[in-house]
């Protein structure tokens, strides 16, 4: 019994790859790495799109409306009224819900005409700077004061003596154009509490 000899046949041996076959193989791995990433990438980025929104900066807050004109006296005394809009997060939208609540009062010689830059109508966010506490309207039915801490605001929103308050009470921009239009609208935000500046919480 003769052992089988090794074949000294070229032709019978698998070919040694050759180093165009090497790169038709290593541009293949490149172009289906390229297929799969590129549509993976373009899918995170709309995924954390609202995220990088938000990282960027709140979008400037819009005007509300909140109220027909008619609904505030004319003596000047204040009315609360609750914000209710809509509000969105990262992902998702929610229609019609109380955003907070604003005070409400006709200003001493304004008017509700646009010209006057919207100063008919002077809004107060309703919170207290001090802790976030809502403010009630006081005793004497134009200043206001808070239950808790006992902060007190004069009718133009300024400190009392003896507040614990950092700040005033938060003005809101009013828009003139909707006063014009009989309705009063405000750039409703809320604000940082007990730090002695204004800033967007």
């Amino acid at each position: 019994m003769t052992e089988p000899t090794a074949s000294t046949d070229p032709h019978s041996l698998p070919p040694e790859p050759t180093r165009r076959g090497f790169l038709k193989k290593l541009l293949a791995v490149v172009v289906g790495t390229v297929v799969v990433a590129v549509p993976a990438a373009a899918a995170l980025m709309v995924f954390l799109d609202p995220l990088r929104r938000k990282k960027g900066g709140a979008a400037a807050a819009e005007f509300v409306p909140i109220t027909p004109l008619e609904a505030l006296p004319a003596d000047g005394s204040p009315r609360r009224f609750q914000v209710i809009a809509d509000r969105a997060d990262a992902w998702n939208k929610y229609r019609n819900v109380p955003l907070g609540a604003v005070y409400l009062k006709r200003a001493p010689g304004g008017s509700a005409d646009a010209a006057d830059g919207g100063q008919g109508v002077v809004a107060f966010n309703a919170l207290c700077p001090h802790a976030g506490c809502f403010v009630d309207v006081d005793a004497d039915g134009r200043s206001f004061r808070c239950p808790c801490h006992n902060s007190g605001f004069n009718p133009d929103g300024s400190l009392k003596a003896g507040s614990v308050s950092p700040r005033p009470l938060d003005t809101l921009e009013v828009d003139p154009a909707a006063l014009a239009r009989g309705l009063v609208a405000v750039k409703f935000q809320n604000f940082a509490a007990g730090t002695p500046l204004k800033e967007t919480a």
